[in-house]
């Protein structure tokens, strides 16, 4: 499956996992505080940040009742009408070329997530490199379309979808010109737990549609995330905030800059120990050999001797014959007298 190319990183099982932290609504309202979370996330070591465009009314309406009233009492925004909770979360569309532009300088990708038609129009005029589709608006084809128009890699989270629905807007996106995809195992809770996550769905996916999987992760920790990269995730998305305890709709399920860090860290040893399959010492492991088992002689013996349990064993290191010898010597004699703790070899027996 060939590579993604987004500004100057690359996407593939040959690389390690491109890391992007989601803002989302962590701002609180601050530019101030944007700007500080691409440093963090930038300093955490991540590949990519991503931000989300619309504004609340390219979202909903604004009705305070009904249909438009979260009142769930397990959701983390209960009490809030639709509206509200986005007039909270979005992010001002005049902060996002000096967030593109910081993320540049620090040398991560910064792109968004559209999510309807102005906001495309919006982000092409910032020469954004790419772009991510929400779950929740992977099955409106339009969308589907304005953004595949762009030719831009498209990132797609596939949430509650279907395989229909997901063969659906795959084959959507291909057919309006998009050449690179990448779908996102994701599960469409917040937070969303290790039981709900279904990761084996990962390399199915991979095979049903031919593109490269990531996963974007709504749990707590790293684990999940890490355990991704064994089953091919190529790209993970994570929420990303400064401290959770400064509040904000989204940070009860963010990582902090030091779990960013870790998450880097072990995602990518989680993808260096993958390599490839193998059998037999590795050049790090040829040094080893010698403490394995082999064939001593253990008493000092002479010439004609006979060679017994008694004067000969297996033992460590290893560089006698290998253990598999022991019954065919056994019974056989020794050509020379040979002192205790010597190797045996074959040149030490008796020809027949």
């Amino acid at each position: 499956m060939k590579e993604i190319q987004i500004d100057n990183k690359k996407i593939g099982i040959k690389q390690k996992p491109f890391v992007i932290a989601e803002m989302s609504g962590n701002h609180n309202q601050s530019l101030e505080r944007a700007l500080e979370i691409v440093e963090a996330a930038a300093k955490a070591g991540v590949d990519g940040l991503k931000l989300q465009t619309y504004t609340a009314d390219t979202m909903t309406l604004d009705i305070n009742n009904g249909d438009f009233y979260i009142d769930s009492p397990n959701s983390l925004w209960h009490g809030k009408s639709l509206y509200e909770l986005y007039q909270q979360a979005y992010t001002p569309w005049e902060w996002h070329k000096p967030i593109f532009e910081r993320c540049e300088e620090l040398g991560i990708v910064g792109f968004s997530t559209p999510f309807d038609a102005t906001a495309v129009d919006f982000l092409e005029s910032l020469n954004v490199p790419c772009y991510k589709i929400a779950s929740f608006e992977n099955t409106d084809l339009p969308l589907i379309r304005k953004v595949a128009n762009t030719g831009k890699p498209m990132i797609i989270s596939t949430g509650m979808a279907t395989i229909s629905e997901l063969d659906e807007t795959v084959r959507t996106a291909r057919e309006a010109g998009c050449q690179d995809l990448i779908l996102l195992k994701c599960t469409s809770s917040y937070p969303a737990t290790p039981e709900n996550t279904n990761l084996l769905t990962i390399p199915q996916m991979r095979e049903l549609f031919n593109v490269q999987v990531g996963l974007s992760d709504h749990t707590m920790g790293i684990g999940v995330a890490v355990a991704s990269v064994a089953l091919g995730a190529t790209l993970i998305e994570k929420h990303f905030t400064l401290c959770r305890a400064d509040g904000g709709l989204d940070s009860a399920f963010s990582m902090e800059p030091a779990e960013m860090q870790q998450l880097v860290i072990e995602s990518q040893k989680a993808w260096q120990a993958l390599g490839s399959i193998k059998y037999g010492a590795t050049e790090a492991e040829k040094d080893s050999l010698v403490y394995r088992r082999s064939l001593y002689i253990t008493q000092d013996i002479k010439a004609g001797d006979i060679l017994t349990p008694e004067n000969l064993r297996a033992i460590r290191p290893g560089l006698g014959l290998p253990p598999r010898f022991f019954d065919v010597v056994i019974g056989k004699a020794v050509n020379q007298n040979i002192k205790k703790g010597t190797p045996l070899n074959w040149n030490l027996l008796l020809a027949h």
